[in-house]
């Protein structure tokens, strides 16, 4: 185990340097992605229903993110005795942003897709920073060539409207075209709520093509163990988490907040938990607006929450090599 090294060299605070994910260093040639994870931003707003801004959100989080960059050797949490993230184990890159086309949703999303598939194809996890909840579709249309995965949804909407107004990759739509792909075998969402995006036809929809719905009172009444207990387990796993399934008393800075949503440790411990009972294979984290919150918080929460994610999946991913 590397030594950290505060001594020597750069002291390389949060402050300094450029903000690139986590401080990681910059691979913008995906054809040349060498690393265990590629960061992508998907700086998309296009789809949004009510207020834009998080085109925004990969800058955001990615200037938060310094601040948890541990910079010299990983990161120790003393109460699970683990030192998360060590360098000479888990290589990240920042792969830079998609292009995006203003107006365009199309090519935006062809865009995307295209590069979360030759992440893929470089052999490392893509974890996209939206963006608004609509770059979810072509993101997981990239997995079609991959085993089949179990989405794990965090939000306060249901995103399973079929079509409006001819409108079928907006931000309401992302989760009902993934269920029309044959290698998504099934989702849990998890925090729906309140006066929600979809009515009672898109919720029983979500149903038929096989989604587990849980509410935030659900989640609470369930505790973190029932919860995974409605998760299959020994699945491949893509998580994709919009920001909005916490309250916005911790997570202001969202186009549409919802009250009554998720606390910290809460998400934290169902995705440290899904670490444990399958294999993350893919991220995402939507809908991160920084222009409502002038505190910084949502930005520092979501670059907190991948950060210990990240953890959990390489540490996870490591006890399963050592006990086989």
């Amino acid at each position: 185990m590397a030594q950290h090294g505060y001594d020597t060299g750069r002291l390389n605070l949060p402050f300094v340097g450029h903000c690139t994910f986590a401080k990681q260093p910059i691979c913008t040639d995906l054809a040349k992605i060498d690393a265990d994870v590629a960061v992508l931003g998907v700086p998309f707003d296009m789809g949004t229903q009510y207020r834009a801004g998080a085109r925004f959100g990969p800058r955001g989080i990615r200037e938060a993110s310094t601040l948890f960059c541990f910079g010299h050797a990983g990161a120790y949490d003393h109460e699970d005795d683990v030192v998360y993230l060590p360098t000479e184990k888990v290589r990240m890159v920042d792969a830079g942003d998609v292009d995006m086309v203003h107006t365009d949703t199309m090519t935006c999303h062809r865009n995307t897709e295209a590069a979360v598939r030759q992440i893929l194809k470089a052999g490392a996890m893509p974890l996209c920073l939206g963006g608004d909840h609509a770059i979810h579709a072509p993101v997981i249309a990239a997995f079609s060539e991959e085993k089949p995965v179990h989405i794990v949804h965090f939000d306060a909407h249901l995103d399973f409207v079929d079509e409006r107004h001819g409108v079928r990759y907006g931000h309401g739509n992302p989760l009902r075209r993934a269920s029309e792909m044959a290698h998504v075998q099934g989702m849990t969402q998890l925090g729906i709520r309140n006066v929600s995006s979809s009515n009672r036809e898109d919720y029983e929809a979500a149903r038929r093509a096989g989604s587990a719905i849980l509410s935030v009172r659900d989640v609470r009444r369930l505790g973190t163990a029932g919860t995974l207990a409605k998760i299959p387990a020994g699945k491949r796993y893509y998580v994709t988490i919009d920001i909005d399934g916490f309250d916005p008393s911790i997570a202001p800075g969202t186009g549409t907040p919802s009250h009554g949503g998720f606390l910290y440790y809460e998400v934290l411990e169902i995705l440290q938990g899904l670490a444990r009972q399958g294999d993350v294979v893919g991220i995402d984290l939507v809908e991160v607006a920084p222009h409502y919150d002038p505190t910084g918080i949502t930005c520092f929460l979501a670059a907190q929450i991948l950060m210990n994610f990240l953890g959990f999946i390489f540490q996870a991913r490591h006890e399963r090599r050592v006990s086989a």
